[in-house]
């Protein structure tokens, strides 16, 4: 079994098919936002992060796969780097964060979990800004409702973003949300 598979079938295991999500079930949106990360041409640990990315939950997705005790479990499943990549996502105080992200600015990157402030790596940073959109894009191309509730305020988060991400995550920001 190739491990794009292993992975789907673990969170099976978690019960992310039975859990209700925006994006249909929690299993179907993790699938779509590595299938995205995937097809922007996203590195290995980015890809694997895309697919375990609410394992611990989220600021904004309250239902845990893993206790953050359990680290180890996911670090197992998909390697240090990745893992490390779930962990720092989950961990985002978004209110906090978000209004610090943008090309030229220094972003200051609230640790939910350690109630703390830290100024991420470039590639880290640049990391989040990837998984962040995969996430909130795949929400505004499922849910009509969710477009219609957040999508303005993706365009103008993102349209700050743009200069950290990939060309192929700009271009499905842009075709996505009609910028």
């Amino acid at each position: 079994m190739n491990t794009k598979n292993r992975g789907m079938e673990k969170l099976t295991d978690w019960g992310a098919g039975e859990i209700a999500h925006p994006g249909g079930t929690l299993l179907a949106h993790l699938g779509r936002t590595r299938d995205l990360l995937a097809d922007w041409g996203a590195p290995d640990y980015l890809v694997q992060a895309g697919l375990f990315h609410a394992a611990y939950a989220t600021d904004g997705f309250a239902i845990p796969l893993l206790q953050l005790d359990q680290r180890d479990v996911l670090r197992d499943q998909i390697g240090e780097q990745a893992e490390a990549v779930v962990y720092f996502y989950a961990s985002c105080d978004r209110r906090a964060t978000y209004p610090t992200i943008g090309a030229g600015k220094i972003c200051v990157f609230r640790d939910r979990y350690a109630e703390a402030n830290i100024t991420p790596s470039d590639q880290g940073l640049r990391g989040f800004v990837e998984l962040t959109m995969a996430n909130e894009l795949d929400l505004v191309a499922q849910n009509p409702d969710f477009a219609k509730e957040f999508g303005d305020g993706f365009r103008e988060l993102f349209g700050g973003w743009l200069g950290l991400a990939s060309d192929a995550a700009q271009a499905h920001y842009k075709a996505v949300l009609g910028v």
